[in-house]
């Protein structure tokens, strides 16, 4: 039989630039906030996933980095699992607990996600991301990319090798969008205005100034239409996602602040056309998780989706069927997906402000998510909040993203 699952406990550090903590600091600080949020113990914890990405590429802890982060803090004999899913980790991670435990394998389960991305010599920071594609042939990825669109004007053309290849992808794809949509750069602005507004009143966000629009067009360019407000930055965090049995959820001490997991959904890409936008992955991981929770677009009051750029927001509003394929710009541009809208997207801030530490973003979302669901969330909270969605993606395969899972949860309020 099949469980159901709660989420009982969240934690999450402030995300940003750390240097004077390890992994393991960042990692067993959003951990143990997750347990004393759930009022359980470590000896209570039937089994972890554990995501990361920078302790294997930066600190060379390949193979077991979710022993080593978790030991210290009192994570012994338990069953460690480690996952890598480029951005998707953590979200990943939180996939296979919620199996986990409808499985009946365990009563709980942590997910968590760490990762340290800010570098003494920025180059290394930015190179752990150019693993999310395919490296043998990533010439040809790009190319295939930057053909969806007509090629840049040369006054346009900043091409450098300063950044992380993935804002040249994420360029590429808003580019297309512009052409064949009439997106517009006004609407890339909008989106990434209001997510800096909402970051001002999250404490754990890495940025927390807010823009005006014409503020985030006049901001230094990194690949056209993307100016630096527009993208996410390079950060350092960790979060952690307590799941439980519906049952053992029951006789917790905080089983009035529980969430429910109604549904929960990762894919993989496929070979679509490029024009087959009604069968892009995020589009495929949505309708999965609404089916699994008899639910719809609809019924959704608060969203957190992964905008590592602006355009991210905008492609995804669609895929989780906010709005028409080809409408996110309008749409996002009209302030709906503002707190105060008709359904508030990112009001943590999301990517471009709360800050992108990999693995740790998609346990970051369900910690927002939860805590709206909650009531708890003060300046940034969406009013009567019921369900909430989570989108969260991951590297890059042909023409999409490689990887996208969609959480749906419900609160008790």
């Amino acid at each position: 039989m099949i469980r159901d699952v709660m989420v009982l406990g969240v934690g999450a550090t402030p995300f940003g630039r750390h240097p004077d903590k390890t992994a393991s600091d960042l990692l067993g600080a959003a951990a143990a906030d997750a347990l004393t949020d759930a009022g359980l113990q470590r000896s209570d914890v039937g089994a972890v996933f554990h995501a990361t990405v920078s302790q294997k590429a930066l600190d060379h802890q390949h193979m077991i980095p979710g022993q080593v982060a978790l030991r210290p803090h009192g994570f012994v004999g338990v069953p460690v699992v480690n996952v890598e899913n480029a951005c998707a980790g953590g979200a990943t991670a939180l996939w296979l607990a919620i199996a986990h435990v409808r499985a009946g394998l365990s009563e709980v389960a942590l997910a968590t996600g760490v990762d340290k991305l800010v570098c003494a010599d920025p180059a290394r920071g930015l190179a752990v991301f150019d693993g999310a594609l395919d490296v043998a042939n990533r010439d040809e990825v790009l190319a295939t990319l930057a053909a969806l669109a007509a090629p840049l004007p040369p006054q346009l053309d900043t091409s450098r090798g300063d950044r992380s290849v993935f804002m040249e992808v994420y360029a590429a794809l808003a580019r297309a969008h512009m052409e064949r949509f009439g997106t517009t750069e006004s609407q890339l602005a909008a989106v990434a205005a209001k997510n800096h507004a909402h970051s001002v009143h999250n404490p754990r966000a890495q940025f927390r100034r807010s823009f005006t629009a014409d503020e985030v067009l006049a901001a230094r360019r990194v690949a056209w239409p993307l100016t630096v407000p527009m993208c996410s930055p390079v950060s350092d965090g960790a979060a952690a996602v307590v799941v439980a049995s519906a049952e053992f959820a029951r006789r917790a001490a905080s089983s009035d602040r529980a969430v429910a997991v109604l549904g929960s959904a990762l894919v993989s890409g496929t070979d679509r056309a490029a024009d087959d936008a009604h069968n892009h992955i995020g589009r495929r991981a949505a309708l999965a998780a609404y089916e699994e929770a008899g639910l719809g677009p609809d019924d959704v009051d608060v969203a957190e989706v992964h905008d590592a750029t602006a355009f991210g927001e905008i492609q995804q509003v669609e895929n989780l069927g906010f709005c028409p394929i080809g409408h996110g710009g309008p749409w996002s541009a009209s302030g709906a997906g503002t707190l105060g809208g008709v359904l508030p997207v990112n009001p943590s801030g999301g990517l471009e402000s709360r800050g992108h530490p990999v693995s740790a973003t998609g346990l970051a979302q369900v910690f927002e998510l939860v805590t709206q669901l909650r009531g708890s969330a003060g300046e940034r909270q969406v009013p009567g909040a019921r369900i909430a969605i989570a989108e969260n993606g991951g590297g890059v395969y042909g023409i999409e993203e490689a990887v996208a899972a969609v959480t749906i949860f419900g609160g008790t309020r």
